[in-house]
């Protein structure tokens, strides 16, 4: 039986109609979604699962309405929408909480001309996780002396996810390492799921390789590897100052992390990236594990040997775990990882 031309737009508008509500239900069930983590992340602990348990209901009559009442259900969507978007705004970072010990400080700077004071620089004296001696100290740079950059990167379970570190050494043979890290309180752990919630705060740590990278390779015993940059001396010179703006803005004005797009290597690049704007972004950049490879063909590494071999002589854990405690630790670590 032939299609009237009655039949045709009524048989066009019901498919639309039935489209319609299929995208409105799966926006409903992703807001829902989206919005329980945010408030298992966010909500004050004997609020979480009544508001949790609310946003589900609410949800189920949008779905169960857009049938019958599409108008009905749109308005509550949006109003809830704008509810949720008004509470998600306000939650702000803070530089004013009871922080755990490694990051009770972020790094501040005071520049005059080539003299860098650095102020809250992390010394501490690491036996265990749990155990240590806290020490914070004020240190005087030379910036005219500045003689290397290094990168290291540090796996601790799934090599494809790395803490990026990177280290300045001065002709006086000190090295000063930046780190981009969450700013836990006290009694919190990181969580890749919290940091997409507004969990943590960002803090940019300064300390001595003798604490901030033997805490990796000797005490907790991740897999680190330290890279030898090749960068002329007057990027190395933005670089460093790069770290030091950030270090004083986030004492300005802080920032929350961000499991993607604000961590340990984002940072890295979005500074590097102020002094050439035309550095490519890469999935090797948020995949971290990986960043290695990237520099290896971007040639900010040396390149002379296949990847691989370089990725081996860059292992500097087994070395550092094998030296004396009393041992030069910056010395020990670049035995033989000062390669081209």
């Amino acid at each position: 039986m032939a299609i009237t031309s009655t039949e045709a737009p009524s048989s066009k508008w019901h498919f639309l109609a039935v489209a319609a509500r299929l995208v409105f239900r799966l926006v409903v069930i992703a807001f829902v979604g989206w919005f329980a983590l945010a408030a298992f992340y966010q909500a004050p602990p004997g609020w979480k699962w009544p508001i949790i348990a609310s946003a589900v209901f609410v949800g189920l009559i949008a779905i169960l309405a857009v049938r019958r009442r599409p108008l009905l259900a749109s308005v509550l969507l949006l109003i809830t929408m704008l509810a949720v978007s008004f509470w998600w705004k306000s939650i702000e970072p803070s530089n004013d909480r009871e922080w755990a010990a490694d990051v009770a400080h972020g790094i501040t700077a005071t520049i005059s001309g080539d003299q860098i004071t650095l102020h809250n620089v992390r010394n501490f004296q690491w036996r265990t996780t749990e155990d240590f001696d806290p020490v914070w100290q004020t240190e005087q740079y030379d910036l005219s002396s500045l003689q290397s950059v290094d990168l290291l990167n540090s796996v601790w379970s799934n090599p494809a996810i790395a803490h990026t570190l990177v280290s300045f050494g001065f002709a006086d043979g000190r090295h000063i390492v930046f780190s981009a890290e969450i700013r836990k309180e006290r009694g919190e752990a990181f969580s890749e799921i919290g940091g997409f919630f507004k969990e943590f705060e960002l803090v940019l740590i300064a300390a001595e390789e003798s604490d901030i990278v033997r805490l990796r390779t000797n005490v907790r015993r991740e897999t680190v590897s330290l890279y030898p940059l090749r960068l002329s001396p007057r990027v190395a010179r933005a670089l460093f100052l790069s770290y030091l703006d950030k270090g004083n803005a986030l004492a300005a004005q802080p920032e929350f992390y961000q499991t993607i797009t604000a961590n340990c290597t984002t940072i890295v690049f979005k500074l590097a990236r102020l002094i050439d704007p035309g550095i490519p972004l890469d999935w090797r950049i948020i995949v971290s594990g990986y960043l290695p490879d990237y520099l290896y063909d971007r040639h900010l590494i040396r390149n002379d040997l296949p990847l691989d071999e370089i990725r081996k002589q860059a292992e500097i854990s087994s070395r550092a775990q094998a030296a004396p405690t009393s041992s030069d630790y910056s010395r020990v670590i670049r035995s033989t990882s000062d390669g081209g």
